[in-house]
């Protein structure tokens, strides 16, 4: 029997740690695990959890290099040997060679295997999804979109969105679609198959002047042979719900529509939130979770329903990480949460022990989540059409679409 949802969750999965003061704190994942299971997730039909194994090193050479994957191995043992007193001058310089030993990418004690779960958390789902064992596959400690074939960058070691599109590519899928609604581009992903006509890859980020990674803008349409695979919205600091959820669906249901994948995939990074402190975008709980709603029901309408779910960026810890992805989870196991629904009182109770802060009250922000709809009028004097524009210029054309 197929299931609805299969979740990959270990808790070894929060061994993937930076260290005390590092934006990507573990408890986030903690905290949302924790917040799904009082809503009874885990209990409805349909939904199973299970332990991811280690993505392999002939996994990780999917898309990574063999010499990078030996220095993480090498490094991470470093870190054990070193202890507090950290690693040697040498030792540092090969590290920073591949991008580690970074302030975004310290190096820790177990950081090849705590990397490896996380890449086999997005694979177990990805095995799970494509030959039809359960229609949606959730990895939520995943989403590490940064990270390149031969370098850590942005908080990833191992890009584990890159390595499942690449497995499913081996598994003979000829089209792969991928959604990153993350604050800040998906280049690791876009870059892993820039020149594959097979995967579309579609990010909605902050504008790259002043954010991370500094790319992303929408001339970066693909490589040759693949025009048109990579699609860029870069939205200006400051984007709201509206004029949000305004450019989602003027870029990504009609390309998608045009592509038809077999499966979608897609990064969840809850960063785009007004409260996230690494970001400049002022999206609601409420928006989010209308995005989550309306990338499952395009799941459902051009790819059978096949849908790997990842994680992503997101540094609320308390009030906005969990619910955002609680959301997400319950939207993919059919069983969505009502906006006004109070949090579990066990949950916040367990916050306020673990962490001495007060977690929020309500899984909603209040915000009612409406927009315009691009195809209401093109208004060349706001910001956000002229965003929306300048993708739909650079794209829809390879697409035999009409701009506007």
């Amino acid at each position: 029997m197929t299931s609805t949802l299969q979740v990959a969750w270990d808790e070894r999965l929060t061994d993937y740690h930076f260290g005390p003061g590092h934006p990507l704190a573990p408890v986030r994942l903690e905290l949302t695990m924790r917040l799904a299971h009082e809503f009874g997730l885990w209990n409805q039909p349909g939904v199973t959890v299970a332990a991811p194994a280690l993505a392999t090193d002939a996994d990780l050479e999917l898309v990574h290099e063999a010499r990078y994957i030996a220095a993480v191995r090498t490094v991470s043992r470093w870190a054990e040997d070193v202890g507090a007193r950290g690693l040697e001058p040498a030792q540092f310089r090969y590290a920073r060679t591949f991008g580690l030993a970074t302030a975004d990418n310290p190096v820790f004690p177990g950081m090849h295997e705590a990397s490896a779960v996380v890449a086999g958390a997005t694979l177990a789902a990805a095995r799970a999804v494509w030959p039809g064992v359960a229609e949606h596959g959730a990895s939520i400690a995943g989403g590490m979109h940064h990270a390149m074939a031969h370098h850590a960058s942005g908080f990833g070691v191992y890009n584990d969105v890159a390595i499942a599109i690449a497995w499913l590519l081996g598994q003979g899928a000829e089209r792969v679609a991928y959604v990153d609604i993350d604050a800040h581009h998906g280049d690791g992903v876009q870059a892993a198959f820039y020149a594959d006509p097979r995967v579309l890859t579609i990010s909605l980020h902050e504008h790259p002047a002043a954010m991370f990674p500094f790319t992303g803008l929408p001339d970066e349409t693909g490589g040759p042979g693949a025009e048109g695979s990579a699609v860029n919205v870069a939205l200006p600091a400051g984007t709201g719900d509206a004029s949000w959820l305004r450019a989602f669906h003027a870029i990504v249901p009609p390309l998608l529509r045009r592509f038809r994948p077999q499966v979608l995939v897609s990064q969840h990074g809850a960063d785009t939130h007004r409260l996230d402190p690494l970001a400049n975008l002022d999206l609601s709980i409420d928006a989010q979770r209308a995005a989550n709603a309306a990338i499952h029901a395009l799941a459902h309408d051009l790819a059978g329903g096949r849908w790997l779910l990842t994680g992503g960026g997101g540094y609320d810890l308390i009030h906005v990480v969990p619910r955002t992805w609680t959301h997400l989870l319950a939207e993919a196991a059919g069983q969505p949460i009502d906006p006004g629904t109070q949090t579990p009182a066990p949950w916040r109770e367990y916050v306020a022990r673990r962490t001495g802060l007060t977690a929020p009250e309500y899984m909603t922000d209040g915000a009612p989540a409406v927009f315009e709809p691009f195809e209401s009028g093109y208004d060349p004097g706001r910001p956000i059409d002229q965003a929306i524009m300048a993708t739909r210029k650079a794209i829809f054309p390879l697409h035999g679409l009409t701009s506007i």
